[in-house]
């Protein structure tokens, strides 16, 4: 009976003092401090990599609209075209898309120019920062 009062008696005196908790957090928070700042520029650069993707996917719908219509939307007739019949289109086989034209991960729609000045048509992202040009994330995303 002793001995397991004695035990009884050292667990609860084993514990951490608020020292150790201290270093402990110290040291939780330069992990943080270090991995953090790595974790959110992957975040980054899988938006970028989910806008080419999208831009890719937007490309084949609108060269499949080209094989049946035999041109590519108006500017005016928008991406939409890849969804719904434009009016006056009967040879339009559609839609080109499962879903509605998505926004790019930065929820702004994509742009896009027919004629293009870079080709037939342009189609981009204006990235991170919405405006054209930028560096890095706010780079624009093209099909050029």
């Amino acid at each position: 009976m002793r001995l397991q009062a004695a035990r009884a008696a050292k667990t609860v005196a084993a514990g951490f003092t608020l020292l150790e908790l201290l270093v402990v957090m110290v040291i939780i928070g330069l992990l943080a401090g270090y991995v953090g700042p790595h974790y959110f520029s992957q975040i980054g650069k899988s938006e970028v990599k989910a806008a080419k993707a999208q831009i890719d996917a937007l490309e084949k719908a609108l060269d499949q609209y080209r094989l049946d219509v035999g041109h590519y939307p108006t500017t005016d007739q928008s991406l939409r075209a890849l969804n719904s019949a434009p009016a006056g289109e009967s040879r339009w086989q559609g839609p080109y898309l499962r879903k509605a034209v998505p926004d790019d991960p930065w929820g702004k729609p994509y742009q896009y120019r027919q004629p293009g000045e870079h080709g037939e048509y342009d189609l981009f992202s204006l990235g991170r920062d919405g405006q054209p040009g930028g560096e890095g994330e706010a780079a624009d995303i093209t099909n050029w």
